[in-house]
This record gives structure tokens, sequence and C-alpha cells, in this order.
């Protein structure tokens, strides 16, 4: 009897190993790399914008460079509050510069995953992280894709690992936070983007006309669970 009882605890416990096992296969990676600058082909997959599409001045840059760490993205350039003399167009406000993933082959599901995070190093000023998901409404007049933003402000002239809960990101339209109750949906990325404004963003932060950088290692999904 005891030899049986013990056979069969053996069997259990193996049983029980072989269902964790199988849990972990079945477990995401704890991160997933969404964007790496280390390479020049990074660059294809990226468009920059600014106001000067709309009349105004500022300009703005995405090169690969070669540091001390190795290969990385630098977005640079310069915010100018004025507004082009022959412009036709009626803006309200100008200084900001952008630079925006181009739609991704289909969608990135990033439902496993809690966190966005990026390594950068800043000048001071504060950034805007911004999601882009499949509109959930998907009618006639609201074709535009939904967009999430979140500020990014890590410290001057250091690497730092800005980590972004997802629940932190806001709804927005046209770059201003919306009343409205809804829920990113994860599984539907369509892609992402980073931008400056003159204004600042957060208490502290570096604002105003002038030349902005900010220097990209890497963009990741984090599951933090």
């Amino acid at each position: 009897m005891g030899r049986f009882k013990g056979i069969l605890q053996a069997s259990l416990n193996a049983t029980k190993r072989a269902f964790a096992w199988n849990l972990e296969e079945m477990m995401p990676p704890s991160e997933r790399y969404v964007f790496n600058f280390n390479s020049k082909e990074e660059l294809k997959k990226w468009h920059l914008y600014s106001d000067s599409e709309y009349g105004g001045l500022s300009s703005a840059s995405l090169e690969i460079k070669d540091g001390d760490d190795g290969l990385s993205g630098t977005f640079s350039g310069n915010l100018s509050l004025d507004v082009a003399e022959d412009s036709s167009w009626r803006i309200n406000r100008s200084g900001f510069c952008g630079m925006q993933s181009k739609k991704f082959d289909g969608f990135i599901d990033l439902e496993p995953y809690d966190t966005l995070a990026l390594r950068l190093r800043g000048d001071g000023r504060c950034y805007i992280s911004t999601i882009y998901t499949e509109n959930w409404i998907n009618s006639p007049g609201q074709e535009e894709d939904n967009s999430w933003q979140a500020f990014i402000f890590v410290p001057k002239d250091e690497w730092h690992v800005a980590k972004i809960p997802l629940e932190r990101y806001l709804p927005t339209w046209r770059g201003n936070v919306i009343d409205a109750k809804m829920e990113m949906n994860p599984a539907r990325v369509l892609g992402m983007s980073i931008s400056v404004n003159a204004d600042g963003g957060v208490p502290g932060a570096k604002s105003g006309p002038g030349d902005f950088r900010l220097d990209i290692d890497w963009v990741k999904a984090l599951r933090t669970y």
C-alpha cells in the first residue's frame, strides 16, 4: 500500500510539473521590442511632421548615430513660434514637431502587455508618447484612428528607461484630451509617435522656442505582472 501511495504521489507531482511547464510555454515573453534604433533601416519605418505643414517655421530630423553605447536614434530640430508671412493657413499655434511610425503591416497585438518602455536620453524638455489604435466605432464620420497620449520626461543628458503603464495613456483628438469613457484596445495597435511642443507639458520641464534633441535607443512592450 505504501509503495502504491508513493507511485501515486510521484505521478501527481509529475503531472503538476508538466502543467506548470505548459503554462510557461503558453505565456508570452515578458518583453517585446516594438522599435529598435540600432540600424539605419529603422529610419524607413518613420516619417516626420511639424507645424511647417501649416505655415509654421519649426523643423525636425531623425538620424541614426553612433555613440559610446553603439547606434541609437536622434530626433532633433528647432521649435519656432513664428508663422511664414506668405502662409495661407490660419493656424492658432505653431511650435510643434513629431516623428510618427508608418502604419504597421496589419496590427501589433500588445494585449499580453501592460507597460510601454522607452530607453531615452533627454534635453530637459517634455515629450509626448502617442499610441494609435483601430477606431472602436469605425463608422462614417469616425474614420480617424484612436490616439492615446502620455507625457515623457527623462533626466537631461542621461540614458533613462521611461516606463509608462498603458492605463496612463489618455484618449485624445488632434492633440487634446477628450472627456470620454474609452478603453484602449491594445490588441489592435496601428502605430506610435513621439512629439514635442514649445509650450512644455509638465512642471519643471524646459519650454519655449529653440532647439530640441531626444536620443532613442529602443521602445519595448513589457509584461510586469
